[in-house]
């Protein structure tokens, strides 16, 4: 093999893993702004270059060969260092102009980073957003992705972090419901009443609590289940029982009192709560377009917390 080949092939990986990402070759060739046919060519170049089927073409859709799936990998990590490189610039100028990816959990995707994000595309209009909304867990050193927002009580070991706010749950239900079904006054109580769940998990009915020493786990139930936070909120505002949510997403409903938090005086544990953190892997400089994401997610979360 020669010496230049792999460099020779550089722009044939690239092409590659952007048809893997784009899911075919006419969708690549649209993003890439070039013919499906040229798309096609630089992809069967690769693979006689390393003579090696890396996918399994039919009418419907691709699919990865076993060394495809190893090849689609590696080419990723290349085309990421390369817009690294490219970073490289912005930290030299300090402007803030690129890309900023992002991860986040559904909710708090939806209700806390997206509000933030007007203000800043009109304070940096060199810089843009994507925001990838899923509550997958994302691999910040494998996927095309800069930042990840995740929940949690313990950062994951081998990333940096910055806390940006604690996220709690709490209980809570309508004036209404609590008037013709009684309040709870412990939280086994809540036995006795219809509870608003996420049901994604059967623990996901398992209400733990904690108060001081005191720890209490109780099994609810309830005639309605749903693994959105907006609609369990809509539902416990149509009196239909009570609802586990995160406190910000109640938070508005509760200053107009129109749902009335129960069992104050307990923490409610869930997978769900705990500290937002903002994570990137920790070897990664970071560009002037991502220090100033970064200060202004801080300075969002002080107030819409």
């Amino acid at each position: 093999m020669s010496i230049n080949q792999p460099l020779d092939s550089l722009s044939d990986m690239a092409v590659f893993a952007r048809v893997v990402e784009a899911g075919s070759f006419s969708a690549a060739a649209r993003q890439l702004g070039i013919t499906p046919s040229a798309v096609s060519r630089q992809v069967a170049r690769l693979e006689g270059a390393l003579r090696v089927r890396l996918l399994e073409r039919t009418t419907r859709k691709l699919k990865l060969t076993d060394g495809g799936a190893a090849a689609y990998s590696r080419c990723q990590s290349m085309v990421s260092a390369a817009r690294e490189v490219w970073a490289l610039s912005d930290t030299h100028t300090g402007e803030p102009t690129g890309m900023v990816r992002m991860s986040m959990p559904k909710a708090v995707g939806r209700q806390l980073v997206h509000p933030l994000v007007l203000s800043f595309l009109q304070k940096y209009p060199q810089v843009d957003v994507q925001l990838l909304i899923t509550d997958r867990v994302v691999d910040l050193f494998q996927d095309p992705i800069d930042l990840a927002l995740r929940v949690t009580g313990t950062p994951p070991p081998g990333l940096a972090g910055r806390p940006l706010a604690p996220l709690p749950h709490i209980v809570c239900a309508s004036p209404q419901y609590l008037a013709a079904h009684g309040h709870p006054a412990h939280p086994r109580d809540l036995e006795q009443h219809a509870c608003i769940y996420l049901g994604e998990d059967e623990r996901d009915r398992h209400w733990r609590f904690e108060r001081g020493a005191d720890v209490a786990t109780v099994a609810v139930r309830g005639r309605y289940v749903a693994n959105h936070s907006e609609v369990r909120l809509e539902a416990a505002l149509h009196h239909l029982g009570i609802a586990s949510l995160p406190g910000f997403a109640a938070r508005a409903a509760l200053q107009s009192g129109a749902l009335v938090q129960v069992l104050h005086d307990w923490d409610h544990k869930t997978a769900y709560a705990g500290m937002a953190w903002l994570l990137y892997p920790p070897n990664r400089f970071l560009p002037a377009k991502l220090r100033v994401w970064i200060d202004h997610l801080v300075q969002g979360f002080e107030h819409v917390v």
